[in-house]
């Protein structure tokens, strides 16, 4: 009987043919830790007294405030800066970027296991790799030990078939498919992508559907390794990284979803739940206070080359703060040479460093009671933005620069 993706990595890791719903212990390849789980991890950690198993792909990430806007966040920053240097991990510090763009270009692999103290650590998933979320504890563990527990999941099989209309792009494909399983729907499941639209995508967009898998509730979200892979590896310096990873016609799946990406339109996510989805069209009657563009799910160069094109000549509405974060400094560093950052300014949009920015409403860009923000980002819980009170809407890096010219959602 052939095997899922999921299944074909953690056999890889486990030394045996493993089944699903078995439990495994698995050899970890990268663990990984942000500013807001890292030093509960390092407190965890030291009480085992152990040595880090692997520091040299042990990340530290200084992104969900950075630069710290308070002393405790400063003293949590110090606290990991600290470990990393007692110990030998790799510090990735303020202005570096968001861990799961920082991940994917420098420190994962197709065929390897990622373990993160972040739900959206399934990002890597897009390069062939099993990358989970796990609880600061269970990433103090892996740490240590460099192997973690698993229970074998199941997977789901994304087909997607056919091509997007004039400005639909893979998020607005991943909000559809949230939007038809539910938040939920594939709770401890893995996502695996497939069908020729997936073939056709360029890794930006894989990473934006690998990133999301976790909002409806999966392990994991898998792509099968090609020649897109291949070049995005070499463009990154990683080219002898390569590792052919495709998916069984005979494996065993869960579910099979196939969609027709003609059918999908541009879409938002409503409040309060990301599954609460409709059609942009469906929604001009909502003015917007703030656009976001940016975060791991859609801050990469691609993402602000759309927005660049859109704004190129015009100007944000006047009633509009439009707010944009680059994923990485690398990111950063393209955007300027191309340009990028003199369109933004001059269309009145502001740049802020690159990192988490204000998508987990620490700091840089918290909403007031009653305002309304349409952001790229991938949640939109109540209050996720550091307010309660305010209301968030997500879209494509598309959709968020036509509504922040046009001051309303569309």
């Amino acid at each position: 009987m052939g095997l899922t993706l999921a299944q074909k990595i953690l056999s890889a890791h486990s030394d045996h043919e493993v089944q699903i719903g078995e439990l495994v212990v698995a050899n970890i390849d990268v663990c990984a830790t942000q500013d807001g789980t890292g030093p509960l991890a390092i407190k965890e950690f030291k009480k085992l007294g152990k040595k880090l198993k692997n520091p040299e792909r042990t990340i530290l990430f200084i992104d969900h405030a950075a630069p710290s806007p308070r002393k405790e966040l400063s003293n949590a920053h110090n606290i990991i800066r600290e470990f990393a240097q007692e110990y030998g991990a790799v510090l990735s510090d303020i202005g570096c970027g968001v861990c799961h763009q920082r991940l994917i270009e420098e420190y994962v692999n197709p065929g390897e296991i990622l373990v993160g103290a972040d739900s959206h650590t399934c990002t890597s998933g897009a390069l062939g790799a099993f990358a989970t979320g796990m609880g600061s504890t269970d990433i103090a563990v892996s740490m240590a030990f460099g192997k973690t527990w698993f229970k074998v999941p199941p997977s789901f099989k994304i087909e997607v078939t056919g091509k997007f209309a004039p400005n639909v792009c893979s998020k607005d494909l991943m909000l559809y498919l949230i939007g038809l399983i539910g938040a939920d729907g594939a709770t401890y499941k893995v996502l695996e992508f497939c069908g020729e639209t997936i073939q056709n995508m360029s890794m930006s967009e894989r990473f934006t559907l690998a990133n999301m898998a976790v909002e409806a509730g999966a392990k994991a979200g898998l792509f099968e390794t090609d020649e897109k892979t291949r070049e995005f590896l070499a463009s990154r310096n990683r080219a002898d990284k390569f590792k052919e990873i495709k998916m069984d016609d005979d494996a065993i799946y869960e579910r099979v979803i196939k969609i027709d990406a003609s059918v999908v339109k541009s879409m938002v996510s409503c409040p309060h739940t990301v599954d609460n989805v409709k059609a942009a069209d469906e929604l001009n009657d909502i003015k917007v206070n703030q656009v976001f563009v940016g975060t791991c799910t859609n801050g990469r160069i691609e993402d602000l080359r759309v927005v660049a094109e859109i704004l190129k000549g015009k100007k944000v509405a006047p009633h509009v703060r439009m707010i944009i974060a680059p994923a990485s400094k690398d990111i950063y560093v393209q955007a300027a040479k191309e340009g990028l950052l003199e369109i933004f300014l001059e269309a009145n949009a502001n740049l802020i460093p690159a990192g988490c920015g204000p998508c987990v409403g620490v700091h840089g860009g918290i909403l007031g009671d009653g305002e309304v923000c349409l952001a790229t980002q991938n949640r939109n819980f109540q209050g996720r933005m550091g307010n309660t009170e305010g209301f968030i809407y997500l879209s494509s890096p598309y959709t968020a620069a036509k509504s922040a010219v046009a001051g309303y959602i569309c």
